[in-house]
């Protein structure tokens, strides 16, 4: 987020290895749309249009977020700062010039002190936008302290009100117009991001059980606005000055783990309707020639991807700055390395980079398949450097051809005496003059007309079959509500389900990981809660379908719907009766000696770097094999897949 001084943010994968990916044509044309793409744009949408234009909770089927009724909404959102707090850390905290752009924004949304929220909102519609980016600080949500008169001198409604009250109220009046808000946890401390300055994960100031419990009370004191439609749950994790997250390791400072833990506690103790937006890693290493350092962004979704209790509810997230790199943390002077930043790249380095980091999201039929959005990019109005300007409408071209969701940072700023942040779309002064892309030439004009008014698939999306994998890695992996609110059927054990609705397609022959689907059956289970766990061979009905091995089977008319193990090897099948007759024919699909996939890999790559096994998709996977011979560990050798029908 923001501006470069102010910032030290991000990213992995080398530029050599990036940029030896297949490049995306400068002239990539936009996706196929639907004719219903000739409607009146968001800019041509009046407050009460807007409001009538959708329905809340909003939904991921497949790359896009849909509203209630399955109608593609795009996020066309802009960042609305201030309420994750402005001081930059040195200096007194009362003098606006310690604070980011000179902007003191006493912990709440800024503006309020120079524009009434009419007014303000009334700048959003013009701009085009149909939803906010609402940032907090996990500090402003336990302060108590009523804002200054001064803060809300153009909205003195709002006097005597503390910040997470007045917080409260810039809600209801966006919600109120017909904005889609995300409620966006940017810091712990209300200290601008995003540097060495305490905010650099979910749990660097403060515990991880907090951070979750902060999040419980957020989503649920929202729960009947059903336009507060996101929890984006941490901004920019980063390394500190001696650790770095971690994406997947079990530990403290893994992120993976974190999001994942703190997106099923709002889904099942809060909100069951919020989307549930991880952003990916921001940084790790030490930025310094010769040592390993980059901006990781969501490349470790390919290999482990989030599976949620809830389907339906996952968007991942990235930022993008042009003074930013694949491997640069933005720095110039001090800090700075010699890794090239995405406005140095040609247009196709860029495209391909924008790719590899986080685009591949959206592609369909993966596990890691989920709606994109760009919740962080921006330049200033004041940028005279040929090569950002460059990056700009490259950017922006990038995002309306891929029919991208986006939140530009800034929305608005203050500006006169030298203060204001020239990143804002719209400005206001002391006197509430309002200035920038909207009253006036702004060299950014173009590029954001033409990426709010692209062409966007629009209507009915269609329900996608789902793949979710599943991953013991580190704990259970139980994703099945039904399964959770039952005993321990393998106590001791790590256990893996699949979500509700799918079925186990898939099995490593090492690490512990499972792949699951729907597709070509839906729902395949009964409505009832029986289920069968298995030990032994006492199910084994289809003759001896893996001499030598101990066949774990389902009886007949279940379906393989979990696993467990202990350490590496199986301990149980865990069985689940369909809801209609099961085929009968079947096959065994050995993945001992190499990978034994349908063509194609569908489902993607769910356990990189070890032998897996999958049954096509028109079959359903009935028993497990394996071997206690000596040398062997046990660990899943053959699966026994059947036809569904």
């Amino acid at each position: 987020m923001h501006r470069i001084l102010a910032r030290s943010t991000l990213v992995l994968a080398t530029v050599a290895g990036l940029l030896a990916g297949p490049a995306i044509p400068a002239s990539q044309a936009a996706p196929d749309l639907p004719d219903s793409t000739a409607q009146p744009t968001a800019a041509q949408l009046t407050a009460a249009q807007l409001a009538d234009s959708w329905t809340g909770p909003l939904s991921a089927r497949g790359r896009y977020i849909v509203d209630a009724h399955g109608d593609r909404f795009k996020l066309k959102s802009a960042n609305w700062g201030g309420a994750q707090g402005s001081w930059t850390g040195s200096g007194d905290i009362n003098d606006p010039a310690n604070h980011h752009a000179g902007e003191d924004s006493y912990n709440m949304p800024v503006g309020l002190d120079r524009a009434s929220l009419p007014a303000l909102l009334g700048g959003y519609h013009q701009l085009g936008i149909n939803s906010i980016r609402l940032p907090f600080s996990n500090e402003m949500i336990h302060n108590t302290t009523p804002v200054p008169d001064a803060a809300v001198a153009a909205n003195p409604q709002l006097r005597g009100k503390t910040p997470l009250q007045v917080y409260d109220a810039v809600i209801t009046a966006l919600t109120g117009d017909g904005f889609a808000v995300v409620l966006n946890n940017h810091t712990n401390t209300s200290r601008f991001c995003c540097g060495l300055d305490g905010n650099e994960r979910w749990n660097t100031s403060q515990s991880t059980a907090q951070w979750e419990d902060d999040w419980v009370f957020m989503a649920r004191r929202y729960k009947d606005n059903k336009r507060v439609v996101g929890a984006d749950l941490y901004n920019e994790v980063r390394r500190t000055i001696l650790d770095d997250p971690n994406w997947g390791s079990g530990d403290g400072h893994d992120w993976f783990s974190a999001a994942q833990e703190a997106g099923d506690r709002i889904l099942t103790e809060a909100d069951p309707d919020l989307l549930i937006i991880i952003e990916g890693i921001n940084w790790t290493g030490i930025p310094a020639d010769g040592l390993p350092h980059g901006r990781p962004t969501l490349e470790p979704a390919r290999t482990l991807s989030h599976t949620l209790l809830r389907s339906g509810k996952l968007v991942y997230s990235a930022h993008f700055y042009g003074y930013t790199g694949p491997n640069h943390t933005g720095a110039y002077g001090t800090g700075e390395t010699h890794d090239p930043r995405y406005q140095d790249m040609t247009r196709d380095q860029l495209f391909a980079v924008l790719q590899q980091q986080a685009f591949f999201i959206t592609t369909e039929g993966q596990h890691f398949t989920a709606p994109l959005w760009v919740s962080e990019f921006g330049t200033g109005m004041e940028e005279n450097d040929p090569k950002a300007r460059a990056w700009f409408a490259n950017f922006t071209d990038f995002l309306a051809a891929n029919d991208t969701d986006f939140s530009y940072w800034p929305v608005v700023g203050w500006s006169g005496n030298g203060q204001g942040d020239a990143y804002a779309l719209v400005r206001y002064d002391a006197a509430g003059h309002r200035t920038g892309i909207l009253d006036g030439p702004d060299w950014r004009s173009a590029a954001w007309n033409h990426l709010i008014t692209a062409p966007s698939r629009t209507g009915q999306v269609a329900v996608p079959a789902r793949w979710n994998m599943l991953d013991l890695d580190n704990a259970d992996a139980v994703r099945s509500l039904r399964m959770r609110g039952g005993p321990d059927w393998d106590s001791g054990a790590r256990k893996a389900t699949c979500p509700d609705g799918q079925r186990l397609i898939g099995l490593a022959h090492t690490g512990n990981r499972g792949l699951c689907t729907d597709t070509g059956a839906g729902d395949l289970r009964s409505a009832g809660p029986e289920y069968t766990v298995v030990r032994d061979e006492s199910y084994v009905r289809s003759g001896d379908w893996a001499g030598g091995y101990t066949k774990l089977e389902c009886p007949a008319g279940q379906f393989l719907d979990g696993y467990s193990v202990r350490g590496a090897a199986v301990s149980a099948a865990l069985c689940v009766p369909a809801r209609a007759a099961l085929g009968t024919a079947g096959r065994t699909v050995w993945f001992d000696r190499g990978d034994n996939r349908p063509a194609g890999g569908p489902g993607g790559e769910f356990a990189s770097g070890n032998y897996k096994g999958q049954c096509a998709t028109d079959e359903y996977a009935a028993g497990i094999a394996y071997t206690g011979r000596v040398g062997s560990r046990r660990t899943p050798d053959a699966l026994l897949c059947r036809k569904l029908a």
